[in-house]
């Protein structure tokens, strides 16, 4: 085995188990172990838990960026942890930032569903059959993206929103709703 080591991201669509809720809140999985991704590459149990120590140690967070761009963070990540099935992560997309607000209007009608790890890579190996088995990963970000690298996690999600502080953000999710099912 080659150890390999370099600044990457990764792209996860939503897990089933993702939530919008009060059209702020968001959960989910940003990668999930075991499971290799278009690149051929496995996150292995364990890859986040020095990064995240790290981060906590040091009082700073995983950011919440639109499409990696580090100019539009669009909301907070309130809960990041590695479970037995993956990293987790739950927070807050910002309805006063206007990503904010389209990220949340996309998820709702379907057209967004994909989340993007942001990281460098500490310690990889490459097995003889070319899969690469990353090992220790310094996470710096988990995006909302259109195109996930690893395709197992699907979206499975609802915006509710209150009736009288977001009846915009709610006709523009109507209309892509609408939009998408005449498309079909």
């Amino acid at each position: 085995m080659q150890i390999e080591s370099g600044l990457e991201r990764k792209f996860s669509r939503f897990s089933d188990t993702l939530k919008v809720s009060d059209g702020v809140e968001i959960e989910g999985y940003a990668s999930l172990f075991g499971q290799p991704d278009q690149s051929g590459d496995v996150v292995m149990k364990g890859a986040y838990a020095a990064s995240l120590s790290a981060l906590k140690a040091q009082g700073q967070h995983v950011k919440m960026l639109w499409q990696h761009d580090a100019s539009e963070p669009i909301g907070v990540w309130d809960a990041v942890h590695e479970d037995a099935k993956g990293l987790y992560v739950k927070g807050r997309l910002l309805d006063s930032v206007a990503r904010g607000r389209e990220a949340a209007a996309l998820i709702a009608a379907g057209a967004l569903d994909g989340l993007s790890i942001g990281y460098r890579t500490k310690k990889a190996m490459r097995a003889k059959d070319g899969i690469r088995h990353l090992a220790e990963l310094e996470l710096w970000e988990v995006s909302l993206v259109t195109f996930p690298m690893l395709s197992t996690a699907r979206v499975g999600s609802k915006v509710t929103q209150h009736e009288s502080d977001h009846e915009g953000l709610r006709d523009i999710a109507h209309v892509l709703r609408s939009a998408i099912a005449e498309m079909r």
